[in-house]
Order: structure tokens, then C-alpha cells, then sequence
């Protein structure tokens, strides 16, 4: 059995924004609507994204490399180590498989218990939470039993 760890994230939250290509525009839309709001926080993208973000918005964007070139994998890694408490991708479920390796990448966000918003609905929902202003104590959980159980197979 799984136990929980408890994590301690500040009023000031790391935001990961994130968008296929046919969803950026919405992004934008959304970012530029809720700017007030997203200075509080400290911004992350993958490379295109993150300069379009920045042009909207004014402000310093921390861009990771392009999605297809490894952007998504390093937010990924950042979720994993947790160095990011929010995830907003505006992912298209229509577009073909190509873009399924970034939703694939993207989804540790659910491993490791952080907010995701995947449109511009569940984003205001989240964006606008009293939660987003104050400090909140996150369920991490911990997966020791698994990494023990790993360690001793590897060790066979």
C-alpha cells in the first residue's frame, strides 16, 4: 500500500503552459484574459509557446526546448522532480497520433497528484480558485514500494 506524502506548495505556484499547435491560439486568448492572475505566478513552456507567451503577456516566460524536440519530456522530468505544481495543456483530441507522445509525456502530471487543465473550461475553473493564492498542502504519493521492488529485481 501506497502512503501519501504531504507537500507544502506556496501561494506562488510554478505553472507549466502547454499547447498543440491548434490550440495555441486559445491558450493565448486565455493567458492574455487571466494575466493579472498569472503574475503572481512564475511561468514555464515548452519553446514556441513560451515566446508567443511572452509577446502576449509582457512578461518572462522560463521556456524549455520546442515539444518536438524534447520540450515536453523536460516539463515531464520538472513534474517528476517537483519543480512544477500546475500543469495547463490545451491539448486537441483531434488531431492524429502524431502529437499522442506529448499527451503521453505530460500525463506524469497525474502520477504525481498536480493540477491539470486541458482546456480553456477546466483552466478558468482552476485559475480562479481560491487555492491559487494561498498555500496548499498536495498528497504526493510515495512509490518506495515500487522502487524497492525494482531495486531488488535489478539486483537479481
Amino acid at each position: 500500500m501506497n502512503s501519501a506524502q504531504h507537500e507544502i506548495i506556496g501561494p506562488r505556484k510554478r505553472i507549466a503552459l502547454v499547447a498543440h499547435d491548434n490550440k495555441k491560439r486559445d491558450l493565448l486568448e486565455w493567458a492574455k484574459f487571466n494575466r493579472e492572475l498569472l503574475l503572481g505566478h512564475d511561468l514555464y513552456s515548452t519553446g514556441t509557446t513560451g515566446r508567443m507567451l511572452e509577446d502576449t503577456l509582457g512578461v518572462t516566460v522560463f521556456k524549455f526546448r520546442s515539444g518536438p524536440l524534447g520540450g515536453d519530456q523536460q516539463i515531464g522530468a520538472r513534474i517528476a522532480d517537483g519543480e512544477i505544481d500546475f500543469l495547463i495543456f490545451f491539448w486537441d483530441p483531434l488531431e492524429p497520433l502524431p502529437h499522442d507522445t506529448d499527451v503521453k509525456a505530460l500525463r506524469i502530471a497525474v502520477v504525481w497528484n498536480i493540477p491539470v487543465a486541458c482546456n480553456r473550461a477546466s483552466a478558468d475553473f482552476m485559475i480562479s480558485s481560491v487555492l491559487m493564492s494561498r498555500e496548499y498542502e498536495r498528497l504526493s504519493p510515495s512509490y518506495e514500494p515500487y522502487i524497492e521492488r525494482y531495486e531488488m529485481d535489478k539486483s537479481v
